[in-house]
């Protein structure tokens, strides 16, 4: 605990906050560039897998429909969000010292905050599609148009930018009574703790943007799947089995995701001392690492044209060479 004294010093010097002191990292000398080297691999299998899937959909015109442009902007965004991590993850664990710049650091919790945001806007909009082929599937052309696609993807994208600036903005206004980040990456909730007075508008503002972009999608995603329940125990075989065979990876995507976030969200707002320092930073990291490679191979497997396309366009590869 602070003395008073020192708190009302440090608030003094408050705005010459200019960079953060991570103390998760743990003294891995020993295996410094085992583990670079094993991180490097995974953030390069990452970007493989994604950009590979996000080509084979621009470039076949038989996968330009709504469910696979959907796809491809959950691809889009786990680039994004990885791309957050990995080279500030790599720059960190070769560093002896594990500081981070103010801006820098604020820039890493705008890209992961929109990232985690945009992931269950996407994930939303892609259960609303299901909802549309499944319980309206004579409708479906009319409904899902070019104009409702364009619109749908600047509803993933533009909402959670706008609402994550607000956050990021609001928590670099703060007047900060410390400089030390108990995390490896920057974290909006650790750095909100290190507030000199308490952060009454950050608190709210956090609520309500968690209601909007977690609680309204995550509503969304349930509800339409009440539906497609629904339509599934009424409907035929072959409608359970387009069911089946469509929202599966969608849901095993959805929990995995809400696994990671949730365990993310106790972390940063409950005391978890009693549970070993090894697998707090590992299960924070799960739903930045998990996810993006998760994804892929979960879609590239499941669905059949997106599977049939990557096996044609090995087999053309091949051939040439």
């Amino acid at each position: 605990m602070m003395t008073l004294q020192t708190k009302i010093r440090l608030k003094m010097n408050s705005s010459q906050v200019l960079y953060f002191t991570l103390s998760a990292y743990l003294d891995i000398s020993l295996c410094t560039y085992c583990i670079f080297m094993i991180i490097l691999m995974i953030y390069t299998v990452i970007i493989g897998c994604n950009v590979v899937l996000i080509v084979v959909i621009c470039v076949n015109r038989s996968l330009h429909e709504p469910m696979y442009l959907f796809l491809c902007s959950l691809f889009v965004n786990e680039l994004y969000g990885s791309t957050g991590l990995f080279p500030f993850l790599l720059i960190q664990i070769l560093s002896d010292v594990h500081t981070v710049s103010a801006p820098l650091c604020f820039l890493q919790i705008f890209c992961l905050y929109t990232y985690g945001s945009v992931e269950f806007t996407n994930l939303a909009v892609m259960s609303y599609d299901r909802y549309v082929a499944i319980c309206h599937p004579l409708q479906y052309k009319a409904i899902m148009s070019q104009r409702r696609i364009v619109c749908l993807i600047s509803v993933i994208w533009l909402p959670p930018f706008l609402a994550v600036s607000v956050t990021t903005f609001l928590t670099s206004s703060l007047q900060l009574c410390g400089n030390v980040n108990n995390d490896i990456y920057c974290n909006n909730h650790s750095i909100i703790k290190l507030a000199c007075s308490e952060p009454r508008v950050n608190n709210i503002y956090e609520l309500v943007m968690t209601f909007l972009t977690v609680c309204v999608p995550v509503s969304v995603i349930l509800y339409t799947y009440m539906r497609i329940l629904k339509v599934c125990f009424s409907g035929s075989k072959q409608t359970r089995q387009k069911a089946v065979s469509t929202c599966t990876p969608h849901l095993a995507s959805l929990l995995n995701f809400s696994f990671g976030v949730s365990f993310e969200v106790i972390q940063s707002r409950f005391n978890m001392n009693n549970v070993s320092r090894i697998l707090r930073i590992l299960l924070s990291l799960y739903f930045l690492t998990c996810q993006p490679l998760f994804n892929p191979v979960l879609y590239g497997l499941n669905l059949s044209k997106i599977r049939d396309t990557c096996k044609r366009l090995i087999l053309q590869s091949v051939r040439k060479f």
